[in-house]
């Protein structure tokens, strides 16, 4: 399926930095390099897995408590931007003690050569941008420090757009879309070609960037509303407007996005993970379907474990038929296709 020197598996989405940072303890980032078993990404088990690389989310927890409407409150921006300075900081120190073990890439050519050198290729990510103020000048310091992918939402609002909360059985169709500022994010991401993840927003939001937007459309880690029907998944026609973009759907491992009755049951078949696999493909075609695990993140089916667990659908789409190079696409090409052409060869 791959040469040698070409990782079978990118991935569209961990919080493995948040894992790292929240467990409290010492040196996180001489246990991701060293592995510490824990969680379900360390390097050592990336690279036993084939896992080439990914983009690797900072993520904010909200405070706690929830509103009025039992929705997550955002964190106030001092306090977010100081946890993304601390998550980023994390990733840069990992790369920096990785001995050519871990490279951050801003390219799509950065991640093809990391992936010559078999160093893991690492795409600084946010998810919900809640450190970034109206004036976006935080944005564009993230930029020059290597940000190129971003969620202007998590499930929560902030004053970029409304992210759609957690709720099953439910349509993606809840609350507003982008505020005036969001629409500045979306020009401003155009300009300085940062992926802009749809996987959090609500349906309103998806299409006023899907109308404001000049990039493909890309949801990094979500699946079919079809056959579960989760408000954070896509709707057939939100997959429909991704194919026609030349987008990419990354398939999010998480059992509460992959079952049709909503329950958080790790004891869930890797088959109804292959069934959203399926349907993507025959729904978007075989150029426009990823992996986008969330890994770290979230509940994932127990057959899986941790990483270990990638080649159980590489396998899994052998005997469904799949042949080599569409599986390559699914598992890694697809990534490096549409980050040529979000971010530039």
């Amino acid at each position: 399926m791959s040469s040698a020197l070409t990782p079978l598996f990118f991935d569209g989405h961990n919080d493995t930095l948040l894992r790292l940072l929240h467990s409290g303890k010492a040196d996180p980032a001489g246990r991701f390099l060293q592995g510490d078993g824990e969680g379900h990404i360390d390097l050592p088990r990336a690279i036993s897995a084939g896992l080439g690389g990914g983009l690797c989310a900072i993520f904010v927890p909200s405070p706690a408590g929830l509103d009025a409407e039992k929705n997550f409150l955002p964190p106030a921006q001092p306090e977010a931007l100081n946890r993304t300075l601390a998550m980023a900081r994390l990733l840069f120190e990992i790369e920096a003690r990785s001995a050519g073990g871990v490279s951050v890439c801003r390219s799509a050519a950065d991640i093809r050569a990391a992936f010559q050198r078999q160093s893991f290729a690492a795409l600084l990510h946010i998810e919900g941008v809640e450190a970034i103020g109206a004036d976006l000048d935080a944005l564009y310091v993230l930029h020059q420090a290597g940000l190129r992918s971003l969620g202007p939402v998590w499930s929560r609002p902030n004053i970029f757009a409304h992210g759609v909360p957690f709720r099953f059985p439910a349509s993606p169709d809840i609350g507003p879309g982008l505020t005036e500022a969001g629409k500045d994010l979306v020009r401003a991401c155009n300009e300085l070609k940062i992926v802009i993840d749809l996987s959090h927003m609500n349906e309103q939001g998806f299409w006023d960037i899907a109308k404001l937007s000049t990039a493909p459309l890309i949801a990094t880690h979500s699946n079919a509303h079809a056959l579960s029907p989760h408000s954070r998944n896509l709707t057939d026609r939100q997959l429909d407007a991704i194919r026609d973009s030349r987008g990419v759907v990354g398939v999010n491992f998480g059992v509460l996005f992959l079952r049709d009755d909503g329950v958080k049951n790790p004891e869930t078949p890797l088959d109804i993970l292959l069934n959203h696999i399926d349907y993507l493909v025959k729904r978007l075609g075989v150029d426009h379907v990823a992996l986008g695990s969330d890994f770290d993140g979230t509940t994932i089916p127990a057959a899986m474990g941790d990483v270990s667990g990638l080649r159980l659908i590489a396998e899994g789409l052998v005997s469904r038929g799949y042949d080599a190079e569409t599986i390559d696409k699914i598992c890694h090409g697809n990534w490096l296709s549409v980050l040529e052409r979000s971010l530039g060869a």
